[in-house]
């Protein structure tokens, strides 16, 4: 097995050095702008300076805006206005996934062509109206279904000599609507397996109500430094009758959960500083829209650094902590919480270097803690926890090459020395937590 996936990633490899070196990637936001990718990214989905500009004002590219965004970029238009009018883009994705001890009953070395497939609305609707919807095709539901979606409306105008950003958010995933790579919807790892095990405590606003709310906000940059953001979401269940029952949800938004986003960013000539917070609170009844509920707030700083080595290096460092204090009265009541009182920490760093817009490297940490629960995390073999204990720790690395702007091949090495409460034997049926330690491997195809 080993040498099967040795001789596959010779393969992806190999065959991406008879590719043309000069060709661009043209998605929708290339073609509207007249940009190459790396106009506005790093390496996708990294945003520099540009292209944090470019989704402030909406995804909208009107002329006023084009200098704004250029002066920001070290690319020059490319005059590019093939399919300027068709705001669609598409993502083709096929992995191999191994981990260190195959999961019971399972083979290893798992294959998905594809792991994924979504396709984009993403670019200007109007003046001042523009999108990045995405609708992703998942390989294992065998369907299609919405994934991170941003429409917004964004405007302009000087107050005191000073430019003034505003515009409106409707999303479906807290913290999708951010500027930078450092909060969860675009943090790191930019890439995952779908196939591995991955620990089971996540704080709530860490993706797990990502395209399972409807949220409305506002947004406002002051003088291109002060960032603020407040958007309100409720349920939106996906794939069940209107209105909801909230039968079978994990989670049902009682009245509204506010998420709310400040930062302050610093241009220089050469490096770019953002220190920031954000947060949400959320009251749920899970299971139904009435009853007793659970309760969480999370909240917790973030802070991204970018430098310019030289004229194309760009070193990338990047970090947040999430602290979720939850009341959770209702898991009580229904038996699958052994108390009320909860808190979860999680703490994520990283470091990438980019040499010019082909290749990166990046290194990862991060830790989770928090209340020990045995019904909250009961034992399961692999997914659960012998002690209750959530607390998880590890590394990932990922080494990423775009030898053409519209194809990525990337392989990561996620590493585990503590998993779901335990370095040894953490599930009870005599799993290790580096047993879990993953090698993924990717060729992403971009259109």
């Amino acid at each position: 097995m080993r040498r099967n996936i040795s001789l596959c990633v010779f393969t992806l490899f190999a065959a991406s050095w008879g590719l043309a070196p000069s060709a661009m990637a043209l998605p929708s936001y290339a073609r509207q702008t007249g940009l190459p990718c790396s106009g506005c990214h790093t390496t996708p989905p990294e945003l520099n300076a540009a292209g944090r500009q470019f989704k402030l004002l909406g995804y909208v590219d009107r002329a006023e805006n084009r200098d704004i965004i250029a002066a920001a970029s070290s690319k020059r238009y490319a005059g590019l206005n093939l399919l300027a009018s068709l705001p669609l883009s598409a993502f083709f994705e096929t992995s191999l996934t191994s981990t260190k001890t195959p999961q019971p009953g399972t083979q290893d070395g798992n294959f998905e062509f594809p792991q994924d497939v979504s396709i984009y609305l993403a670019g200007a609707w109007g003046e001042h109206l523009g999108s990045f919807l995405q609708l992703t095709y998942d390989a294992q539901n065998d369907h299609f279904s919405m994934d991170n979606t941003d429409i917004r409306y964004a405007n302009k105008k000087q107050v005191a000599g000073k430019e003034w950003v505003y515009g409106l958010t409707l999303n479906n995933n807290p913290t999708v609507e951010d500027l930078w790579n450092s909060t969860p919807a675009w943090g790191y790892p930019f890439i995952a397996p779908d196939s591995a095990p991955v620990p089971t405590a996540v704080p709530i606003i860490d993706g797990r109500l990502g395209q399972d709310v409807a949220g409305i906000g506002a947004y406002s940059m002051w003088n291109q430094h002060l960032y603020v953001v407040g958007t309100i979401y409720r349920s939106d269940h996906l794939g069940s009758s209107q209105p909801t029952t909230g039968q079978n949800a994990a989670f049902n938004i009682r009245g509204v959960a506010p998420y709310w986003r400040v930062a302050w960013q610093q241009n220089g000539a050469k490096d770019n500083l953002e220190i920031g917070a954000y947060g949400m609170h959320m009251a749920s009844t899970p299971g139904a829209v009435t009853g007793p509920e659970d309760s969480y707030t999370d909240w917790g700083p973030d802070i991204q650094y970018d430098l310019t080595i030289s004229r194309k290096d760009v070193l990338s460092v990047r970090g947040t902590y999430i602290r979720e204090t939850s009341s959770l009265l209702a898991s009580v009541a229904t038996g699958t919480a052994d108390q009320s009182a909860h808190h979860l920490n999680t703490g994520n760093a990283n470091v990438e270097y980019h040499i010019g817009d082909r290749y990166s490297g990046a290194f990862g940490w991060f830790a989770t803690s928090g209340t020990v629960d045995p019904l909250l995390y009961p034992q399961a073999a692999i997914s659960g926890s012998a002690n209750g204990d959530p607390r998880s720790a590890g590394y990932i690395a990922t080494l990423s090459y775009w030898p053409l702007q519209n194809l990525d091949l990337a392989f990561q090495y996620t590493g585990y020395t503590r998993f779901n409460g335990g370095a040894t034997n953490y599930d009870g049926a005599g799993r290790n937590a580096s047993d879990n330690n993953t090698a993924y491997l990717l060729a992403r195809f971009v259109f």
